[in-house]
């Protein structure tokens, strides 16, 4: 599903965020992306988002090359990956609902199968009651979850997450943890940048360690 071939990125300048990195994530797994602030986990996410190319090397998605993806095939591909972030990137303008149903509207999706696709996705992380509250309002483990339901509207093949418990205590960050799994459990490839290594044990998943751009662990499975 996530292959990685000899992967490096550049930066200008001269700095170098990834180095030679070859991994192969199969359909399905759920994996954990660890390593030190600045080990290249963000930017790692970024070549799978499409945010970045690489400089060297291939990252392939279901056997595509995402180098040689047109720039108009861009949005039906991010449509396929869903991402949670560690600070949520809500919209405190909107209510619940409609921060879960931009990314339909923003793509097109059919205007009568939104508001089905929208209570689907916040009845699974339990916030089908909030719908019309304002997110300002909810509890930090409450607007990851309204981050994790607009990840997951579209039913993405693969699902990314950056820190997404880094501002959470630990009984809130497990339930999260929990929500990652259920996803999983339907099929969904994970995976889950984390400093949060206490986390990471009782999930009993692949473990890909970068250290100064490096895979340094977890690689062999590939």
């Amino acid at each position: 599903m996530i292959r990685f071939d000899s992967v490096s990125k550049r930066y200008p300048g001269g700095h170098e965020a990834l180095s030679s990195l070859s991994f192969h994530l199969q359909p399905g797994e759920f994996a954990f992306l660890t390593g030190h602030s600045g080990a290249g986990k963000s930017t790692l996410l970024k070549l799978i988002m499409l945010m970045e190319k690489p400089s060297q090397g291939q990252v392939l998605i279901n056997g595509k090359n995402l180098n040689r993806l047109h720039h108009s095939q861009i949005p039906y591909y991010r449509r396929r990956v869903g991402v949670v972030f560690q600070n949520h990137h809500l919209l405190f303008d909107r209510s619940v609902y409609d921060n879960v149903a931009l990314p339909l509207q923003v793509s097109g999706h059919p205007h009568g199968e939104i508001p089905r696709r929208v209570r689907a996705a916040l009845d699974k992380v339990g916030l089908l009651d909030r719908e019309r509250v304002n997110p300002i309002t909810l509890s930090s483990g409450e607007q990851q979850r309204v981050g994790i339901a607009r990840a997951v509207v579209h039913k993405p093949r693969i699902l990314l997450a950056d820190e997404p418990t880094g501002n959470l205590d630990p009984a809130l960050s497990a339930e999260i943890m929990t929500l990652f799994r259920d996803f999983n459990q339907v099929g969904v490839t994970v995976l889950i940048a984390t400093h949060d290594i206490a986390l990471i044990a009782p999930m009993g998943c692949r473990e890909l360690h970068l250290q100064q751009g490096r895979l340094v662990g977890g690689g062999d499975e590939a």
